[in-house]
C-alpha cells in the first residue's frame, strides 16, 4: 500500500528530476514555506514541513488534518513518515527538519523518536508550542534525546500567512453569521 498519496508527503523535488539539495537554513525553509502554501491551497492550516538528511530532501509534507479527518495529520509527522519510508529505517539520525511553525507537543514528540539531529522553525506557537512556548520536549535535558533547534528565519512570511488564513476564516464565520435568512 502506498502511505505517500494520500498523506500527500513527497520526496525530493517537484518536478521529479532527482534529488534536491539543501544548503542552508534560508533553502530549507524556502521549501518548507512552499508546503505552508500548498496546505493553504487546499483550506489546511499553511504549516509546511521538509526532512533533510546529509544535505539532500527526503521528504516534504504539510497540513492534511482537514482533508484525511486526521488528528495527527500535521506536516512534521506527514514528512517524517515518508522520509522513514525513503530512508528504510525508523530512526532518521543526523537529519534536520524544517518547519514553518514550531512543533507542537505531538510532533516534537514525533522529532524526537525519530532521533533528528536538528528542529529549524520560522515562528513559536504560544498555544501549542511544544518546543519552547509551553514546553521543552526537543531539549529537556530528562529525555533521553536532545536536538538542537533554531528558530526565525522567514518569520515573517510565515507570520503573515498564518495571520492571513486566521483573519479569512474569522471573517467568513462572522459572514456567515450575519447573513440574513440564515438559521
Amino acid at each position: 500500500m502506498d502511505h505517500a498519496a494520500p498523506d500527500r508527503a513527497r520526496s525530493g523535488p517537484e518536478d521529479g528530476s532527482g534529488p534536491q539539495r539543501v544548503a542552508n537554513d534560508a533553502e530549507g525553509m524556502e521549501l518548507a514555506l512552499a508546503e505552508a502554501h500548498a496546505a493553504l491551497a487546499e483550506d489546511e492550516v499553511p504549516v509546511g514541513a521538509v526532512v533533510v538528511l546529509d544535505g539532500l530532501v527526503l521528504a516534504r509534507g504539510h497540513n492534511r488534518t482537514r482533508a484525511l479527518c486526521d488528528p495527527t495529520a500535521h506536516a512534521e509527522v506527514l514528512a517524517l513518515r515518508r522520509a522513514a519510508e525513503v530512508a528504510g529505517v525508523g530512526r532518521l539520525v543526523g537529519a534536520t527538519v524544517y518547519t514553518t511553525v514550531e512543533p507542537c507537543f505531538m510532533c516534537a514528540g514525533a522529532l524526537s523518536h525519530a532521533r533528528v539531529a536538528r528542529v529549524v522553525w520560522a515562528v513559536r506557537d504560544p498555544k501549542f508550542g511544544g518546543a519552547v512556548s509551553l514546553g521543552a520536549v526537543l531539549t529537556d535535558p530528562r529525555m533521553n534525546h536532545r536536538c538542537q533547534i533554531a528558530e526565525g528565519e522567514r518569520a515573517d512570511e510565515v507570520r503573515a500567512l498564518l495571520r492571513g488564513f486566521f483573519e479569512d476564516k474569522r471573517r467568513k464565520a462572522r459572514d456567515n453569521t450575519n447573513t440574513p435568512g440564515q438559521a
